[in-house]
């Protein structure tokens, strides 16, 4: 714009003043003109270079405007992204400070269950061991009690057989004169007074004799069989007091010792059995009735199975 003004106002004045000056003048000023049409166009030609650099440059400025917003807003997307992230790491840093610390109790407790498995383990092999054992000796004494079992079982048969043989052997007898039971595993063969001696006697008489040989007929020979011959008296204390008889303990006593010479005459064997006396000292009811006395006026013969066979067996336990 400047230049144009410029140059209009020189036409004007070259019009204005061409009257007035020189040829020269004139020459000088359309020279100057040419000059400056010249380098008017020269600038116009600038000018509009330069303003296709502006109109460019104003393209890259906004272009790098639009990708400034562009990396503004992405940057703005990774600030947040890597809040995000630091974030996460942070939480994720105190997770693992947790586990740390958790994993060092869980090592301790770890430590410690091992410890008692280990000790567990030693005290399951013992009670294992243990088990064995006592399995083993139950074994042994189930085998034991079995042959216990078949002891008492074949001893149960034998005083049951034994029962029936003597029962059979005093058949002729009166209830009232003798009696035969079985218990506790023995046969008792109890002989009232009346049937042996008479009041105050040692001799037994010929009819208790008879049942006394009777009964060694059965039970001789059998060897397995113990004998323990019993005397019993009431509580009235015996008239005739001797050197050898004081009181009714040995008036008892020697009465057994008659019954086991009766038995061994008739072939029990001398080892088998053996004579005891118990007086009135154990009644079988009280001395207060005649019947009363009648009843504790008694032999008992018991006769007993050998059991050292059981006994063996029970000591081997």
């Amino acid at each position: 714009m400047k230049w144009t003004f410029f140059y209009l106002l020189v036409l004007f004045l070259s019009v204005t003043l061409g009257s007035c000056v020189t040829q020269k003048k004139y020459d000088d000023l359309l020279t100057t003109k040419v000059k400056l049409d010249a380098e008017l166009a020269t600038l116009q030609d600038s000018l509009e270079t330069a303003n296709i650099k502006i109109r460019h440059l104003e393209s890259a400025v906004s272009a790098l405007r639009s990708d400034t917003a562009r990396q503004h807003a992405a940057l703005q997307r990774e600030r947040e992204a890597l809040k995000l992230l630091e974030d996460e790491h942070s939480q994720l840093e105190t997770y693992y400070d947790n586990l740390l610390n958790n994993s060092g109790r869980l090592n301790r407790d770890l430590a410690q269950q091992q410890e008692r498995l280990m000790a567990l383990r030693e005290d399951l092999e013992l009670i294992r061991g243990r088990n064995e054992a006592l399995s083993a000796d139950l074994s042994a004494r189930e085998k034991r009690v079995q042959e216990l079992e078949e002891v008492l079982k074949s001893k149960e048969e034998a005083v049951n057989a034994l029962k029936n043989r003597i029962t059979d052997a005093l058949l002729n007898f009166k209830e009232s004169d003798l009696t035969v039971e079985r218990k506790n595993g023995k046969v008792y063969v109890s002989l009232a007074e009346q049937l042996l001696f008479a009041s105050g006697s040692i001799k037994v008489d010929a009819r208790g004799a008879k049942a006394l040989q009777q009964l060694g007929q059965a039970v001789k020979g059998q060897p397995d069989i113990n004998i323990m011959v019993e005397g019993h008296t009431d509580d009235v204390p015996i008239s005739r007091v001797s050197q050898y008889m004081r009181d009714n303990w040995d008036l008892s006593v020697m009465r057994a010792t008659s019954i086991v010479r009766i038995l061994t005459e008739a072939g029990v064997s001398p080892q088998q059995v053996t004579a005891a006396g118990k007086g009135e000292f154990s009644p079988l009811t009280d001395n207060d009735s005649s019947e009363g006395k009648q009843k504790n006026r008694r032999t008992e013969i018991i006769l007993t199975p050998n059991l050292d066979e059981l006994f063996q067996i029970l000591q081997a336990n």
